[in-house]
């Protein structure tokens, strides 16, 4: 969930420069079209399966993805910098929707160049209810709960016939009416147990998939094996594994196998994976399994819940992407960023679904391992070099270290600079604080996407601390800083 300490930070400037490179990188490749050196960031098959599920000419589906991977980056930067106002955000062609509960959050999205929204109901609120209502509905009968941002309201999926039941339910648990959708489903979710995403590997009879490469192993959804259970092709063992709740697991494997930072593609050829940077609602992802190939879709929400017979799953990724039997366990990325892995869902690929995924960023934290990227092998921080002063530690997703320690240093009137170098794939962010009457405040900060931040800052002697946030992903990290009076 996202957390709003140190986040106050205008980055108008930053997004602005982000929405407009979009805006300008897709509207030239549909002016001159699209050749093959414009594809080569991206997987032929991944292009191809967007052709085909969505519609799209090869140089539509490659602006799309420009500018998917652009908005998202300038979603990512406004979430950050708006405090509880903050009501979450979505895609529709290229242009991004930004919706706040109040006029100086929505002076701040205009001024960062995407469109304000102004609801009643920021999603740190929108994600309580739809915790509550979801928790409240009786278990037999409720398919799944998810927020959606667009209505600014919980949507609840129920079985066909139990709308009253569950309204009933909900309302007796005091969640407002006016913010919960009760909506009738025909088939309700199921895991995809038999399935695999990736490259296949086998539990006993059973069959998943490899999710995504991480240290010394794989992620998979929790459904396909309980902790100590054995893997073949590749073999391993289950270390980590937590469903129904979560949908996770990791796989440690032997020495003789290789994890590679790479997507089976289905097409002859594999998916290079960059990082895990987390996509917004209504960007373009594309899903990997061996039953049913390469399928794309969008994503239609995030912390999303869902009931399948085995119990419930929260945090989960809503998207309209088809999945089969065969598919469970399997790779989610958006461009060459991994998302989440396979968990279940409804429909087929014949008539359409709705499939969840996993967000792979939580299951890299549980099990304390860092993705493999680039095609194989991990690449450690390398560390600060040339400052005064170094630190280093390690991190789970959403934690936060002060550096050099809580008491932090002190520092003469001048300069004070910083550098943080985070793991490869992750978002770390670095905040500089200065003690004041009692309390730290935040003078300066590095909040872009990427694992390694720099900061300046010209202030007045006191003591001061860094905070280092990572904002998504876990790993160790290193850094260094220097004071010029």
């Amino acid at each position: 969930m996202r957390r709003t300490s140190f986040r106050a930070v205008t980055v108008a400037t930053a997004a602005a420069t982000l929405l407009a490179a979009s805006i300008t990188a897709a509207t030239t490749g549909t002016a001159a079209g699209t050749d093959q050196s414009e594809t080569s960031g991206y997987a032929p098959g991944m292009v191809a399966a967007m052709e085909r599920d969505l519609g799209l000419s090869t140089a539509e589906a490659v602006d799309r993805l420009r500018t998917d991977e652009a908005l998202s980056a300038t979603q990512h930067a406004i979430a950050k910098s708006l405090d509880s106002g903050y009501a979450g955000a979505w895609v529709e062609g290229d242009e991004l929707f930004v919706a706040v509960t109040d006029k100086a959050g929505a002076a701040e999205v205009r001024a960062a160049g995407a469109t304000a929204v102004t609801v009643g109901r920021s999603l740190d609120r929108l994600d309580r209810l739809a915790t509550q209502a979801f928790r409240a509905a009786p278990e037999a009968k409720v398919a799944g709960a998810y927020v959606d941002v667009e209505s600014n309201s919980v949507i609840l999926e129920v079985a066909e016939g139990a709308t009253g039941a569950v309204s009933a339910a909900v309302r007796a648990a005091g969640v407002p009416t006016s913010a919960v959708s009760v909506v009738e489903v025909t088939e309700m979710p199921r895991t995809f147990i038999n399935v695999i995403g990736g490259n296949a590997y086998y539990i006993g009879g059973a069959r998943c998939s490899v999710g995504f490469s991480a240290t010394g192993g794989f992620v998979t959804a929790g459904h396909c094996g309980s902790r100590g259970a054995t893997t073949s092709q590749p073999s391993g063992t289950f270390q980590v594994s937590s469903f129904p709740g979560n949908d996770y697991a990791y796989v440690s494997t032997g020495s003789d196998d290789t994890p590679v930072g790479a997507v089976n593609n289905y097409s002859g050829g594999t998916v290079n994976v960059a990082g895990s940077t987390a996509a917004a609602v209504g960007a373009t992802v594309c899903r990997s399994g061996s039953t049913t190939g390469w399928h794309c879709g969008t994503i239609q929400a995030l912390n999303a819940s869902v009931t399948y017979a085995e119990g419930t799953v929260t945090g989960l990724i809503r998207t309209n992407v088809c999945a089969e039997p065969g598919d469970s366990g399997g790779s989610l990325l958006a461009g060459t960023q991994a998302q989440g892995m396979t968990s279940g869902g409804s429909g087929n690929c014949s008539s359409g679904g709705t499939t969840y995924f996993q967000p792979v960023n939580e299951a890299l934290s549980a099990a304390g391992v860092s993705l493999v990227t680039g095609g194989g092998g991990t690449t450690p921080p390398a560390g600060c070099t040339g400052y005064e002063s170094a630190f280093s530690g390690s991190l789970s997703s959403g934690g936060q270290a002060a550096e050099p320690g809580t008491t932090g240093f002190s520092a003469l009137s001048g300069t004070i600079t910083g550098c943080l170098d985070g793991p490869s794939g992750t978002d770390f962010d670095l905040y500089l604080q200065k003690s004041s009457s009692g309390s730290w405040v935040t003078v300066a900060q590095g909040i872009t996407a990427s694992p390694d931040e720099t900061v300046t800052y010209s202030g007045t002697s006191g003591t001061y601390r860094w905070v280092v946030d990572a904002y998504s992903g876990s790993g160790s990290y290193t850094g260094g800083w220097s004071t010029n009076p």
